[in-house]
């Protein structure tokens, strides 16, 4: 017979996987809001989060009460809130960043759409543009957990639970595994230390772009291959932004100050569109008209 405990155990993993996942990608990020600024203090001021959250939810409740005539769900405002007060790091005691960020992110749910979907993760999409128009402003979280193995067992164990119950695992283990084998190639032909090549993914910027940026729901594509291939590409792309920065390539040089985030924000929404494109294309209604 089973023992109450393992009981206990199935019937929470059966409850988390029913789960809406806005819920357990809140409590992942909170993980790392707590575990990031009790150790290390990275977020740089309790008024950065109360700005990025403040305008995120403002931002949500009034744009779903006035285009949908009802309040949305503030769980992807709370993420996406979250998420700008760690990653935007401006020069200096700035608080426009968040603000502006935090509008532009939830804005682009609604604004920038195709075929009833928006294609850019929100925070993706809001960071991208604020490292590309305002880089003398505007930087990107860079801190490492370095050799803090408790703290990267704690993220890494329950960042791999809930990607695994939102069915989104096999994209991360895609990234993962793609990033990983990319930095031994990279190694080679740069010629810097293997270890030195991996190091990134021990940091809060590519946890969090791994358990839930790359694997927001909302903005990836439909099919389980689909997803495989577009992973693949993002760390591809990401590594020939790193390549590019090395050999100091010009027509790169916007790029340079987050691989990671701006080449999600060039594949990504591609990607969905395609998909979108397609899956329409394939549909019954039109292939009856």
């Amino acid at each position: 017979m089973s023992s109450p405990s393992l009981v206990a155990s199935r019937a929470l993993w059966i409850r988390l996987g029913r789960m809406d996942p806005r819920y357990p990608v809140s409590f992942l990020i909170t993980v790392i809001l707590v575990l990031g600024e009790a150790r290390y203090g990275i977020l740089g001021g309790y008024d950065r989060l109360v700005t990025s959250l403040g305008v995120c939810t403002a931002t949500e409740l009034a744009l779903s009460r006035w285009l949908r005539g009802r309040f949305a769900n503030m769980a992807s405002a709370y993420v996406t809130g979250i998420s700008l007060a760690l990653l935007i790091k401006p020069r200096g005691d700035l608080l426009w960043p968040f603000a502006l960020g935090g509008f532009l992110a939830i804005s682009s749910k609604y604004v920038l759409q195709y075929r009833g979907r928006h294609l850019w993760n929100p925070s993706n999409f809001a960071i991208s543009l604020l490292l590309v128009l305002a880089p003398a402003s505007v930087a990107i979280l860079s801190h490492q957990w370095g050799n803090d193995l408790a703290t990267n067992a704690v993220i890494w164990c329950f960042g791999l639970l809930i990607v695994s119950r939102v069915r989104m695992l096999h994209v991360t283990l895609t990234y993962v595994a793609c990033f990983i084998a990319l930095a031994a190639i990279r190694s080679l032909v740069v010629g810097g230390p293997l270890l030195a090549e991996i190091a990134p993914l021990t940091g809060p910027m590519y946890q969090l772009f791994i358990f839930f940026m790359i694997t927001d729901p909302k903005t990836t594509v439909s099919t389980v291959r689909g997803r495989v291939v577009v992973a693949a590409a993002v760390a591809l792309a990401e590594a020939a932004i790193r390549v590019a920065g090395d050999y100091h390539v010009p027509a790169f040089q916007l790029l340079y100050p987050a691989p990671p985030i701006l080449a999600l924000a060039i594949v990504g929404p591609l990607a969905n569109a395609i998909d979108l494109s397609r899956a329409a294309s394939s549909s019954p209604v039109r292939k009856t008209a």
